[in-house]
């Protein structure tokens, strides 16, 4: 049998080659993939790809072929419905012993691990992504079952949607009553909103652009109290530019004077900064928190912040926590929440592709045909 897949073979270029399909060890097996999501990381990964790579780390589907000490050890059968986490931890190490096996340096590619959506095809068996009709699940593979009946662009978005709750519940500790602002409004700020919509927040701030307009339409569907735009709230020709290039200034005026209103000067208990902007939001998000308040940093901003305010951390008594992923458990509260249907998530499921447009579909998350996309998914069989 060949395999169809789309392959990031240079930066912002994506060709479908065809694979032969792998024999399946007895430790392994064989994934029939069903959606795959489109993660915001995707794009700078794409951008700057290094060696043809299968993208692709938020997958769901069908097994199609398993090894009989596979079988025993993750608990499932060939035709069984999972979803599989990115990450191929080692199982032994001290982080894999808790509940934080996303650090184990065995599935850290900065430090020559390996992992689904990353690992280039020079890497045997090649079948290391999601934007393919089938991926290979290596036998340290995280499994996750999914109920039959859901679709399956909602189960691909429960990983985006773990990082909310894990960052949110589990490593801000937000608490009932609290006021909780989100800097940006993508598929990982939306998340953060449904967590603190959990977590029992009295007021949900997220802040976005004015391109934004149907990311903060979603925002208030799942539960924000107050969408503020920043840059129509600053005026966009009179926001200042800091050394970086960052329109941020006025714009964080304008956040921190909304949120300064609203709490009677006490401002935030919890910041998360979640967008995509430069460097200068993560000065913006200090300025938001409270005296002994948590700033949560999520996304990378890949140059460092201009004249942080370390001054400013200490004198207000801040926490500030920088994140990435998601623990186990985070993923099954999120399956166990779509299930629900608590919340309108399917609204964040705003477009899909078939494998021979995966390039289109990146391009489309990164806002190239316009910037109102949330969660993306490729359908390798449509």
């Amino acid at each position: 049998m060949t395999i169809p897949a789309a392959v990031a073979a240079a930066p912002g270029m994506t060709e479908v080659r065809e694979f032969t399909a792998p024999d399946v060890p007895r430790d392994g097996g064989l994934l029939r993939i069903e959606a795959a999501g489109v993660c915001g990381s995707d794009v700078p990964a794409y951008r700057r790809i290094r060696e043809p790579t299968i993208l692709g780390h938020e997958n769901v589907g069908r097994i199609e072929a398993l090894g009989d000490l596979a079988r025993e050890r993750w608990g499932v059968d060939a035709g069984d419905r999972v979803l599989i986490e990115e990450y191929l931890p080692c199982g032994h190490c001290a982080w894999c012993r808790s509940d934080d096996f996303r650090l184990c340096d065995a599935t850290d590619i900065w430090m020559g691990g390996i992992r689904y959506g990353t690992t280039p095809v020079s890497v045997a068996p090649a079948l290391w992504g999601g934007f393919s009709r089938f991926q290979y699940l290596h036998p340290r593979s995280v499994l996750h079952r999914v109920p039959d009946d859901m679709p399956a662009e909602l189960a691909a978005l429960a990983i985006p949607l773990s990082n909310g709750l894990q960052w949110v519940l589990r490593e801000a500790r937000a608490a009932y009553g609290n006021t909780v602002v989100i800097q940006g409004p993508g598929q990982q700020g939306l998340a953060c909103v449904v967590a603190a919509k959990l977590a029992g927040a009295a007021r949900i701030v997220i802040s976005g652009l004015a391109s934004d307009t149907r990311r903060l339409e979603v925002a208030r569907m799942l539960g924000a109290d107050d969408t503020i735009v920043v840059d129509a709230a600053a005026g966009t020709k009179t926001s200042a530019m800091d050394a970086n290039g960052d329109s941020t200034g006025a714009r964080s005026d304008a956040l921190a004077s909304h949120v300064r209103e609203i709490t009677g000067g006490r401002m935030a208990d919890l910041v998360i900064e979640a967008s995509s902007g430069g460097p200068g939001t993560v000065s913006g998000a200090i300025r938001l928190a409270r005296k002994r308040g948590t700033v949560v940093l999520c996304g990378e901003k890949h140059r460092p912040v201009p004249e942080f305010d370390a001054d400013a951390v200490v004198s207000r008594v801040l926490r500030i926590i920088g994140v990435r992923g998601h623990g186990y458990e985070s993923v099954e509260n999120a399956l166990a929440l779509i299930a629900s249907g608590k919340f309108p998530l399917e609204a964040m499921c705003t477009d899909s592709f078939g494998l021979n447009d995966v390039d289109r579909a990146i391009r489309r998350l990164a806002g190239e045909s316009g910037s109102d996309a949330i969660h993306v998914t490729v359908l390798p069989w449509a």
